[in-house]
């Protein structure tokens, strides 16, 4: 057994079982590919894939389980080659974030200034995409850290750190009925609020569970005309007077978005939570520690160390009861 056998057993398992796009993710050829994880099935005397003629159609039993193991043995390998990197040079390295527009574009900015003028010689690399596919990241190691508000918690090989709270507001163009609102929010209703053509996130992604949840709650069905992923593109829409825009609140600056009222919505949703996950068993090297640090004043490593020895994300979540979350 080879770790790279181990190394492609994976990749066609998070590239959908296609060896094609598995090969060429991991630079090397589909025949090679297709070679290695036979010869890995003829020396276990299981079948980890079934197949349809040169085509594999579905992972087997037995193959979950060789895949989740694989998974395991390469982290550690990453941990070995970390805790070696740090004893050489722990002012090198490679930090991977993966997660959300909005916290690329209104939170990151700062952070990663930070952290750069410390670390000059760590390559940084941001990736976007969906909460599940940030959360499947930071399980399989392509991502040191996770930086989301969902999902994260429901993985139980991450480990969810809660980094600060937020909620939303509404934007308007300045001539719209809603915008008398802007001075005295807390009269703006849910009911006057649903009356409007709305346009907000996309399923799954920056705390609209908790937005939908709130419209049910009081028995309002809203009319979604339109829903992006990131506030930029419901900023445009609103701008073409598609509909008024429901936006997480740092997503408003009141600069460049000077043509638009912002209307605070917190009397009306409940306050959404952003956390910061990375793989149980992940070693963490010092610049690791320290983008937490500078993420959250509150991750410290002496606490992230405590965090660290739970055994599950419920004994997290208790650590955190009595810790006062910073508010954006």
């Amino acid at each position: 057994m080879k770790l790279q056998q181990l190394r492609f057993l994976v990749a066609i398992a998070k590239n959908n079982l296609n060896i094609s796009e598995a090969a060429e993710h991991l630079y090397t050829s589909q025949p090679g590919v297709s070679k290695q994880i036979k010869l890995l099935e003829e020396e276990l005397g299981v079948e980890i894939f079934t197949r349809n003629g040169k085509h594999l159609t579905r992972v087997t039993p037995a193959g979950e389980r060789i895949i989740d193991h694989a998974e395991r043995v390469l982290s550690e390998v990453r941990n070995i080659r970390s805790l070696s990197s740090e004893y050489k040079d722990d002012e090198q390295g490679v930090l991977t974030i993966a997660t959300t527009h909005t916290q690329a574009r209104y939170i990151l900015p700062s952070v990663v200034t930070t952290f750069r003028q410390q670390y000059p010689d760590v390559d940084l690399h941001l990736n976007q995409g969906t909460p599940k596919l940030i959360a499947d990241m930071a399980v399989t190691g392509e991502a040191e850290f996770a930086i989301a508000t969902e999902a994260l918690s429901q993985y139980p090989d991450l480990l969810a750190l809660p980094v600060y709270r937020w909620n939303r507001s509404v934007v308007v163009p300045r001539n719209h009925a809603l915008a008398k609102y802007s001075k005295q929010p807390s009269n703006l209703t849910l009911e006057e609020l649903s009356q409007y053509p709305i346009v907000t996130y996309v399923k799954a992604l920056t705390g609209r569970g908790l937005t939908d949840d709130a419209f049910a709650a009081a028995g309002l069905k809203p009319d979604l005309v339109l829903t992006a992923t990131d506030a930029d593109v419901i900023k445009t829409y609103v701008r073409l007077g598609l509909g008024i825009g429901l936006i997480a609140r740092m997503a408003y600056e009141k600069r460049s978005d000077s043509d638009l009222v912002k209307i605070d919505a917190e009397h009306l949703f409940k306050d959404s939570v952003t956390k910061i996950a990375f793989r149980r068993g992940t070693y963490l090297r010092g610049y690791m520690y320290r983008f937490l640090e500078d993420f959250a004043e509150h991750l410290t490593r002496d606490f992230v160390d405590e965090l660290i020895l739970t055994k599950n994300q419920n004994e997290v979540d208790d650590l955190f009861k009595d810790i006062e979350l910073p508010e954006y």
